[in-house]
């Protein structure tokens, strides 16, 4: 089962399940994203997106590997229903809340969004941010929608991320965090090395991938899923 961030949506994920033609892959649209804007924002937070993820995993114990929120999104459901995880990967999964992580310039980035009086136009900054002006102006219209439409659930997301993050020490089954050389900066580098301490786990690390490593090297992410998947196999 592969989770996608924030904000983002299954089809991402298009490259890395080539890159893993021997798994048996399941993906889904978070609530607020993609297929399942209609469902509306998380409004609980992060506790809701856990418990839509251990609904969509249905009672079958499952490798899940998420990307960005969708990798704290995993590691809290597993503290709610561990024994539905087999193991767990994340790719730098936002620990903002924490004084261990980057630290206060990590929610001062994220507040304007949490915040947001108008979400829809949040959705629309975050992108114009991660894609650039040009990307963005070449986007489709319906495209460029569906951006601004999931920026309700965006600006939920990032506001549970102010408000509360679980402890990553309660996570009890086996994990592995992974990350690349081309994170955000050194001190977002070295967060994900703390993570992985704290939780007592191994770190992949992939040279040259960045956080949007799903979409830009979806080879090397793949690398994650198959660590997750040998974890379970020798927990098993």
């Amino acid at each position: 089962m592969l989770v996608h961030g924030s904000p983002d949506r299954s089809k991402s994920f298009g490259g890395v399940v080539k890159a893993l033609p021997d798994l048996r892959i399941t993906t889904y649209d978070r609530r607020g994203y993609g297929r399942s804007v209609a469902a509306g924002d998380s409004g609980g937070g992060f506790d809701v997106h856990a418990a839509d993820l251990i609904e969509v995993l249905d009672g079958v114990p499952s490798v899940v590997v998420g990307q960005s929120a969708g990798g704290a999104i995993a590691m809290l459901a597993s503290v709610r229903a561990p024994e539905l995880f087999l193991a767990v990967g994340a790719w730098e999964p936002p620990m903002v809340a924490h004084d261990w992580w980057v630290g206060p310039r990590a929610a001062a980035a994220i507040r304007p969004y949490a915040e947001a009086e108008d979400p829809e136009q949040a959705g629309e900054t975050f992108g114009r941010m991660i894609l650039g002006n040009a990307r963005w102006e070449a986007l489709r219209p319906e495209t460029r929608t569906l951006f601004r439409s999931e920026g309700r659930a965006f600006s939920a997301d990032t506001r549970w991320q102010l408000e509360h993050v679980f402890d990553p020490i309660e996570v009890t089954v086996p994990v592995v965090i992974g990350s690349g050389t081309k994170a955000w900066d050194e001190t977002h580098r070295l967060s994900h090395h703390r993570l992985a301490e704290r939780i007592g786990c191994e770190h992949l690390v992939v040279e040259g991938a960045d956080h949007q490593a799903h979409q830009g090297h979806p080879a090397e992410w793949a690398r994650l899923v198959r660590q997750a998947v040998a974890l379970a196999r020798t927990a098993g």
